[in-house]
């Protein structure tokens, strides 16, 4: 296969300018939910460990929220005890890290459909769901019309990860 040194420059050089997008603060006001002290009890509530500056954290928190879940923010610039403490695998992290009350760990820009039919079917051994990395086109990371298909993970008690989803289009995301 020949690359064309051009088109590859071009293509890094727009995959760092849209990280940096994602993951910088979108404004001067914390991007942390309010403190609440009273949770809609129909809704899944799920803590959102982030940094305090990522952009992109705050875009899946929106996703999250209008799927029907009620987020709240948890800046940390300790991201990785974080991770460590919830179980997530090193070579599997991602920029934030989302619990349940009961335990559940969802880490990274997992569309909401695949938390919420993880918490369906509570799969034996798990512990919730990762996405590596930040993928293009994956809730919260939205640019342009652009999309990387990308696999959901299955996080096991032992430490493990099997494919549990992928997702080939935009669409199958909703």
């Amino acid at each position: 296969m020949i690359f064309n040194k051009n088109k590859t420059k071009q293509l890094m050089l727009a995959l760092l300018v849209l990280l940096a997008t994602a993951c910088s603060a979108t404004n001067n006001e914390p991007a942390t939910s309010p403190e609440v002290t009273k949770t809609d009890s129909k809704k899944i509530v799920l803590q959102v460990h982030k940094s305090p500056t990522c952009g992109c954290c705050q875009k899946w928190m929106d996703h999250m929220d209008v799927s029907g879940f009620q987020t709240i923010g948890r800046d940390s610039e300790t991201m990785e005890s974080v991770k460590n403490a919830k179980g997530v695998p090193a070579n599997y992290r991602s920029c934030h890290t989302a619990t349940t009350d009961d335990g559940y760990v969802f880490e990274g820009h997992i569309p909401a459909k695949f938390v919420q039919q993880f918490l369906n079917e509570k799969p034996k051994g798990a512990i919730g769901l990762v996405v590596p990395g930040m993928p293009v086109g994956s809730p919260g990371m939205e640019y342009q019309n652009k999309f990387s298909a990308y696999d959901i993970l299955l996080m096991m008690k032992d430490g493990t990860v099997a494919k549990y989803a992928r997702v080939n289009t935009l669409e199958e995301q909703f």
